[in-house]
């Protein structure tokens, strides 16, 4: 990718918008451009952070992989999407969980004495990295306190719950696969499939391939579930 096309991608972003092309040529020289296939490792856990990684095209996750092999998908990264700067400044700046590409990626990686610079240039810039790490601190902190307190069953019907206010059906189409859901939902497939065996045992759902079926509405969610047939 050109430096061209990396100013192009960043003065895109809102926190380089600031910058001139002036600004962002001499410090271009400075990042590098890294490219990932499908599943390769962007970060293993313990990596020291050293930049911080600006996603240019395809999609990273970060996972956790849990001490009895379960794998949770903590958040993923789409083009434009940052990742590493709650690291990178810190005093035990290593990754505590695993980057990992989820399809063919590319990414540019920006120096801290370049973010530095940078801060120097622009407050612009600087206020909205300060931002973006405290959203990110809240969004993860949140995610990880709130699966951790819940058991798989509530787990599956909160995505259950979630889906039907969605597609306004029983029948919950499912366009991701057993794998996926699994990650998805923070638990192993493995438990996932046996939690969905015990679940239709009780009556509560069907499922195929596709699609899941619930049986008892009033089982999945109470009264928070909402019927797509009556009007308000």
């Amino acid at each position: 990718m050109s430096t061209e096309r990396i100013a192009d991608a960043l003065k895109r972003m809102p926190m380089f918008s600031s910058f001139s092309d002036e600004d962002l040529a001499p410090m271009i020289r400075g990042m590098k451009i890294r490219e990932f296939g499908k599943g390769q490792v962007v970060h293993l856990q313990g990596d020291v952070c050293n930049s911080m990684d600006v996603v240019l095209e395809g999609k990273i996750t970060v996972e956790s992989i849990g001490a009895d092999g379960s794998l949770l998908r903590v958040a993923s990264f789409s083009p434009g999407s940052i990742l590493g700067m709650n690291l990178i400044f810190s005093s035990k700046n290593e990754y505590p969980m695993t980057v990992v590409a989820d399809i063919r990626s590319s990414l540019v990686s920006i120096p801290r004495e370049i973010i530095l610079e940078m801060g120097r240039i622009s407050f612009h810039f600087t206020e909205w990295l300060l931002m973006e790490i405290s959203d990110r601190t809240l969004l993860l902190t949140d995610k990880l306190g709130a699966i951790s307190m819940k058991t798989i069953r509530q787990r599956i019907m909160e995505f259950l719950e979630a889906e039907y206010n969605r597609q306004k059906s029983e029948v919950i189409r499912l366009d991701l696969s057993k794998k996926e859901l699994a990650e998805r939902l923070g638990i192993n497939r493995t438990s996932l499939s046996r939690e969905l065996d015990k679940m239709r045992r009780d009556k509560l759902i069907d499922f195929d391939r596709n699609c899941i079926t619930i049986m008892s509405l009033e089982a999945i969610s109470g009264s928070n579930i909402k019927n797509p047939h009556i009007r308000y």
